[in-house]
C-alpha cells in the first residue's frame, strides 16, 4: 500500500468540521478510522483518497485503496494497490482536483 504526503488545511463549513469517517480493518481485524477525501474515477476503476484519522500522525499521509464490486448493495469492499504508476495518476488528480484545499509536500 502507497502513502503520500498531505498537509491537511482544516476542512470547515459553516464553522463545524465536516465527518466523512469511515472505519475499515486491517489484516489483524483491528478497526482503523480514515476521513474519506475523495473518489477518483481513473481507468474505468474507482479509487478512494483516505486521510487516517491518527493524532499522532503529523505527516498527513494518504492512503489510495481501489474500490472493489461486492455481491451487496448495501457494502463496499477495498483492496490496495500494487501499481506504483496507477498510485502516482490517481494522486495527481486527487492534488489537482485539491490544489486550493490542502497544502502538498513534495519528497
Amino acid at each position: 500500500m502507497s502513502n503520500d504526503d498531505v498537509n491537511q488545511i482544516p476542512n470547515e463549513e459553516n464553522g463545524e468540521e465536516l465527518d466523512n469517517i469511515i472505519v475499515l480493518n486491517d489484516e489483524n481485524g483491528d478497526e482503523i478510522e480514515f476521513e474519506f477525501l475523495d473518489l477518483i474515477p481513473y481507468e474505468g476503476e474507482e479509487y478512494v483518497v483516505l486521510l487516517p484519522n491518527d493524532e499522532d500522525d503529523e505527516a498527513g499521509e494518504v492512503v489510495i485503496l481501489k474500490l472493489e464490486d461486492t455481491d451487496s448493495e448495501d457494502e463496499e469492499s477495498y483492496v490496495s494497490v500494487d501499481d506504483e504508476e496507477v498510485l502516482q495518476k490517481v494522486f495527481e488528480i486527487f492534488k489537482d482536483k485539491f490544489k486550493d484545499e490542502f497544502n502538498f509536500i513534495d519528497e
